[in-house]
């Protein structure tokens, strides 16, 4: 009797490594790519004004950190599994009503921006599982690469899809998500690699913020990627209102935000060059070339196309902060806490989007748009300050010095050989 095999890739998972997680990376990229230029440009026309298009993300970053906060104490209920597939499935839900109602834009953005944070959260916490430490540099650098193509092409295609179809972005985003949805349910990643019973259960879903203040490194690894995503927000969100302001083309944002995500196509260049030197000489770089183009957009802001250029140059030196940025938390994280500190360091993208908007709400009242961007060149500066005090060998792979035998005492020598140290 013939009997049947059951096909390999069925019976054993394949195993989740660097180009696994890229490939998931690669389809959220599409998803979020195509909708990161349409969204501001829908909320201006839908709200009427850039200080209630800040106020509108300033509410939705608050119920989206309370989200990613959630995430590790759902998770004590719901397997990692459930969560990263419901918040795939959220964020189709959102993108489908921003195709059928464009005055519930609000409702989009709160939908697609909670299942980011839920996806990042989980994300990490596979990638913590799965890659080793000294695989991280690689795996970042893969990431951005396979995500290049949507963060390119994604922002420039949704501003002209959306001018000939409304619905088209947010219907491209739909199908890119459950791409993403349909790669995570074949790589078969479960519930981590280390799935362990608590020793006891925590009553606070915010209990282990104690545990993550009390370790400086992990702050300052949280505060850098803070300070960074408060740089892309500014660029993404408030450079085609700027363009918009200035009488330039409603396109432009779009343009310039496809244009400069190119640059991901040369993150292996960059891990390249970050690989002869250390994490915290790479961090300063980022940092430093970011918030002085910052303030040169503000000095240049009386010359839009020169603002532009300069805001153009900053996105350069962020996305070297994508490669090397995160290393600083991610290699500070112990083994027993992945989900805990994953949920913590997700937490940057809703306080950066709380923090920008908020801020840029409070400026808009007395100042013109240009100002954010000196605020964000400042932030930047300051992160800059504070990488200084990392460890000037972080990242650096550690090099054996065979240390010499001590050479023999002859017997012959008239004097005793001289004691251990110690001794």
């Amino acid at each position: 009797m013939h009997e049947r095999r059951i096909p390999e890739w069925l019976r054993h998972a394949p195993a989740p490594g660097v180009k696994g997680f890229a490939t998931l990376a690669g389809c959220e990229a599409v998803a979020r790519g195509i909708l990161i230029s349409v969204m501001p440009l829908a909320m201006l026309e839908t709200l009427g004004s850039a200080k209630s298009v800040s106020e509108a993300y300033f509410i939705v970053g608050l119920l989206s950190m309370v989200a990613g906060f959630l995430v590790p104490w759902l998770n004590r209920f719901v397997p990692r599994r459930w969560l990263y597939s419901g918040a795939a499935l959220t964020f189709l839900v959102g993108a489908v009503i921003g195709a059928a109602a464009p005055d519930l834009i609000v409702v989009t953005l709160g939908l697609t921006t909670v299942a980011v944070a839920t996806l990042f959260v989980c994300f990490n916490a596979y990638v913590l599982d799965y890659i080793e430490r000294v695989e991280l540099g690689r795996s970042e650098t893969l990431r951005m690469f396979y995500s290049a193509a949507g963060w390119t092409i994604g922002p420039v295609a949704g501003v002209y899809l959306m001018e000939w179809w409304y619905p088209a972005p947010f219907l491209i985003s739909g199908v890119a998500i459950l791409g993403m949805l349909g790669t995570f349910l074949y790589l078969r990643l479960g519930n981590g690699k280390l799935i362990q019973k608590a020793k006891r259960p925590a009553t606070n879903p915010l209990a282990y913020l104690g545990r993550f203040a009390a370790q400086p490194r992990l702050v300052a690894g949280w505060l850098f990627a803070v300070i960074r995503s408060c740089g892309w927000w500014v660029y993404v969100v408030y450079l085609p209102i700027f363009a918009v302001d200035a009488g330039l083309s409603e396109q432009l944002g779009g343009i310039m935000l496809s244009m400069t995500n190119g640059l991901l196509f040369i993150t292996p260049l960059m891990l390249r060059w970050m690989q002869g030197r250390s994490v915290r000489q790479s961090v300063r770089t980022g940092f430093l070339g970011a918030g002085a183009l910052s303030v040169a957009a503000f000095a240049l802001a009386d010359w839009p196309v020169a603002a532009v250029v300069a805001l153009a140059s900053v996105s350069f030196f962020l996305i070297l902060l994508d490669v090397c940025g995160g290393l600083p938390f991610l290699m500070a994280v112990k083994p027993s806490e992945r989900t805990e500190m994953s949920a913590v360091y997700s937490s940057f993208r809703d306080v950066s989007g709380i923090l920008t908007p908020g801020a840029a709400w409070l400026l808009l009242l007395a100042a013109p748009l240009s100002s954010i961007f000196a605020l964000s060149g400042g932030a930047l500066l300051a992160a800059w300050m504070l990488a200084g005090r990392m460890h000037p060998r972080l990242g650096l792979r550690r090099i054996r010095i065979p240390v010499p035998e001590p050479a023999p005492v002859l017997d012959v020598l008239p004097f005793p050989a001289p004691p251990e140290k110690g001794a």
